[in-house]
């Protein structure tokens, strides 16, 4: 009888570690996971506690976050000589359980992935809020992003001039929206954590970006309504770079695909030296996201805009540990953000 290869706790650790890193909606982090060594598994619950009742009433959102998460938990298997195999909403029964990676074996000698530093992009990337240069991201690297969502089973579209112009005039309404609504202001601010607060979830005043002098880029504005915290407003780059995420469906699953292409998409480009943030607030409206929509497109669901380019780097937002015991489900570490 062969006997069975179990991982061992270094590699769970870190498995876990990567699988925190991947980005989330206002930094919530609306994972859970389970391990189970004896079987080789990983299950990766919602977190009922860190929604968006307002923003994120259907939980679209937290599902792309969790998507994200898989996709690293793939990415971090396979770095360490495992193969993973990845099913979603594997049981109906118990509808928090979103995602099982199961270790199915070691990979073989030639199994192993080439170095296209994916992996090493988990610790680097961050999402940036401050000016892009506005320098052209050359077509091949585009191509390898476009490729990237395709992979995980969702599309990447690059609009043009016009269409570009589009998208950022649908997120500023949106936005808009967002601060002329004081239930929806007052939960976005509730994510946002003062300066040295000790805080596991959340995004820091130090992570925010500065106000676009021209207006040209609407960046979610977290301090709306406190001029005390506003910074000096900055000019950003007059040639945005966007990308729109979508899928041809838009279940439950479509979303978590759709959050594993988009970290595969932000991790190529951070290999590649470039910047990225993510504009959501145009899919936080449903008319304005089906205006999003590609033009004459029956089947276009539109998931999330990523903003890139090349510019300074952001300012990571903290993380919390994952630290699960065999066969239970992790605990919720640290307080929720004080509002």
């Amino acid at each position: 009888m062969r006997t069975q290869v179990l991982p061992d706790a270094a590699t769970v650790e870190s498995l876990l570690a990567a699988a925190v890193m991947a980005p989330s909606v206002h930094n919530t982090q609306p994972w859970r996971f389970r391990v189970d060594p004896d079987s080789r598994m990983l299950e990766v619950h919602s977190a009922p506690a860190r929604t968006l009742p307002l923003t994120d009433p259907a939980h679209r959102a937290q599902y792309l976050s969790v998507g994200a998460a898989v996709f690293n938990l793939r990415l971090a298997a396979v770095h360490r000589g495992w193969r993973p195999e990845v099913r979603l909403l594997p049981d109906p029964r118990v509808p928090g359980l979103l995602a099982t990676v199961r270790l199915t074996g070691p990979l073989a000698a030639d199994d192993q992935p080439a170095g296209d530093g994916l992996h090493e992009a988990i610790a680097r990337r961050h999402t940036s809020r401050m000016p892009f240069t506005g320098r052209p991201v050359p077509e091949p690297v585009v191509a390898e992003m476009t490729a990237a969502a395709h992979a995980a089973g969702a599309r990447l579209h690059v609009p043009d001039v016009a269409g570009t112009r589009r998208l950022l005039r649908l997120t500023a309404e949106a936005e808009a929206r967002n601060n002329a609504h004081p239930a929806r202001t007052a939960e976005t601010r509730s994510w946002l954590t003062a300066p040295g607060a000790d805080a596991s979830y959340g995004i820091p005043v130090s992570a925010l970006g500065p106000p676009d002098a021209a207006g040209r880029m609407p960046m979610r504005d977290f301090t709306h309504g406190l001029p005390a915290l506003r910074l000096p407003a900055l000019w950003f780059e007059r040639h945005v770079q966007l990308a729109l995420l979508w899928t041809g469906h838009d279940r439950r699953d479509d979303w978590l695909r759709a959050g594993q292409a988009l970290q595969y998409v932000l991790l190529t480009a951070t290999a590649r030296g470039l910047r990225t943030s993510l504009l959501h607030q145009a899919m936080e409206w449903p008319d304005l996201r089906s205006a999003a929509a590609l033009p004459r497109h029956k089947r276009c669901h539109p998931q999330v805009l990523i903003r890139f380019g090349y510019g300074p780097d952001g300012r990571p937002t903290p993380r919390a540990s994952a630290h699960p015991l065999p066969g239970h489900a992790a605990t919720e570490p640290g307080p929720q953000p004080a509002p």
